[in-house]
């Protein structure tokens, strides 16, 4: 019994490292494409002459829409498939990444990001539900440590790749590099990944639960985009954001009432699961605009080309993907609480470290251990929270719950993005903000250095003291949470299903 038992295991094994293969592609498709991008920014707002807001949207037009689309994507994957789905947003993104070199304007770029995102939303939101299916349980940790470590590989590549290919041949070739990469991965998904049957006879979406996280989260990013122009009192700033705060309680009552809602708000009873999203999001707002920040701050106050730019960020992507290529290790060693709590506590030092270390003359020793800090925390914490939020949950659940999972970490990198770029052109001249995102400011107004510093200071801090909370919140999480038995008591206890069937218990 045991002899078939052990045989069964290691041909679910095989098929596990095959689906893997799949799934860090795509991955490492996904990471190259925003990575790549940060870099090359100056230069496509130069391409464009882009102004502030533009230049803020082709950034955040993706972020929101694949926030917004994520969820919509694991629920039409738990009803009509998970292959399908992957294949399609396969096939979208690599289409949408071609058109994008042919863009005639800035503002179309904007729109062509929306069709990329959705590509994206697609595979993000079925890559860790495929693995966990794929996955025998005691193995899950070590699939998703190389499952993040390929995000690291691709971050590690794409700031250095995309300089270079904007330096070297041009703005358009930072999207179409993804094409080919997007096509082996195509053919290499429609020869691995199993055919499964969809729920179909649970079938819908939440159209007023997803229109409220469009309207609600785009007011909110509005908001924020718009404070580097203006100011935290100006009335389309206010506006913005109050509402988003008022559609927060209308979201959440509406989702109490729906029968296949956007967020489970059952979910959030479950205080380990819930502080597990808390952290996820505290810690994306604090840590996601570090590699955009550092790599515009070389290529604005030092005048650097994007190739140097892309170099100088390496320290973060190595220190992540080495991190989370250990994090399996790490893991049959520790509770995944501990690893959290001490990944958020690595990386809060690493802000910190950039917060004290900032200034227009800084040299280059202070901002590389500033950045091993934030990679390490970040490539330790990814894994490990995943790992114990995802464990114990119902096969038919994977799906809308990692979904929920990410859109929760998106909406993390949208505000962190957002937030960021506002406050760093905060202290300047609103004549001067522009010159930053183009990168001119050091040759056309040297003397502004120094007040873009100071609002460099002011995004660093904002995000250490965001960090700080996230460390308080990964505290606060019960030990018990660690506990497998105690983790397939929880799913156990969770509320029905959206269509009001109750869960059945994890299999094994």
């Amino acid at each position: 019994m045991s002899r078939t038992g052990d045989t069964a295991e290691a041909e679910q094994l095989r098929y596990a490292w095959r689906v893997l293969s799949v799934v860090s592609m795509a991955s490492i498709l996904i990471a190259l494409g925003s990575s790549s991008l940060n870099v090359a920014l100056p230069d496509v707002v130069r391409h464009f002459d882009a102004g502030a807001a533009a230049a803020n949207w082709i950034l955040l037009s993706y972020m929101l829409a694949n926030t917004v689309l994520l969820v919509v994507f694991g629920r039409l994957a738990d009803m009509f498939g998970r292959r399908t789905m992957y294949l399609l947003g396969l096939a979208t993104y690599t289409v949408a990444s071609l058109l994008l070199g042919f863009a005639p304007g800035a503002w179309f770029l904007v729109g062509l990001r929306v069709v990329q995102a959705a590509g994206g939303a697609m595979l993000l939101a079925n890559s860790a539900a495929l693995l966990a299916d794929a996955f025998p349980p005691r193995h899950m940790a070590r699939g998703m440590g190389v499952y993040i470590a390929s995000f690291s590989v691709a971050q590690l590549v794409g700031p250095t790749l995309g300089g270079y290919l904007t330096h070297r041949f041009g703005w358009e070739w930072v999207f179409w590099y993804n094409v080919p990469i997007g096509l082996v991965c195509l053919v290499r998904g429609a020869v691995v990944l199993r055919r499964v049957g969809g729920r179909g006879g649970d079938r819908g979406i939440d159209v007023p639960g997803n229109l409220l996280v469009l309207v609600g989260l785009g007011g909110l990013l509005i908001g924020l985009s718009e404070v580097g122009d203006r100011s935290w009192g100006d009335p389309v700033v206010v506006a913005c954001l109050a509402l988003f705060a008022l559609l927060v309680p209308v979201f959440l009552v509406v989702e109490r009432r729906s029968a296949r809602p956007v967020v489970d708000v059952g979910l959030f009873r479950d205080v380990p699961f819930a502080l597990g999203l808390l952290t996820s999001f505290l810690n994306a707002v604090s840590r996601m605009a570090v590699v955009l920040l550092i790599a515009l701050f070389y290529q604005t106050v030092h005048g650097e080309d994007p190739v140097s730019a892309g170099l100088k960020v390496l320290p973060l992507p190595v220190a992540a993907m080495i991190a989370s290529a250990c994090s399996g290790m790490l893991h049959s060693r520790l509770a995944p609480r501990t690893i959290v709590l001490l990944s958020t506590s690595v990386g809060t030092g690493g802000l910190l470290v950039l917060l004290l270390e900032m200034s227009v003359d800084v040299g280059y020793a202070p901002i590389a251990c500033g950045l091993v800090l934030v990679g390490v925390g970040s490539g330790m914490f990814m894994p490990a929270n995943t790992t114990a939020m995802l464990d114990g949950i119902a096969p038919d659940r994977i799906g809308i719950v990692n979904a929920m999972r990410l859109m929760i970490q998106n909406t993390g990198v949208v505000v962190s993005t957002a937030l960021a770029m506002s406050l760093v052109t905060s202290a300047l001249p609103a004549g001067l903000r522009d010159r930053v995102f183009d990168g001119t400011i050091s040759r056309v107004a040297p003397h502004a250095l120094a007040q873009l510093v100071t609002g460099y200071r002011l995004a660093l801090l904002v995000m250490a003291v965001i960090s700080a909370l996230a460390v308080l919140a990964s505290l606060a999480r019960p030990q018990a949470a660690d506990d497998s038995a105690e983790a397939a008591g929880r799913t156990r206890r969770r509320s029905p299903a959206p269509d009001g069937v109750s869960p059945p218990p994890p299999s094994g």
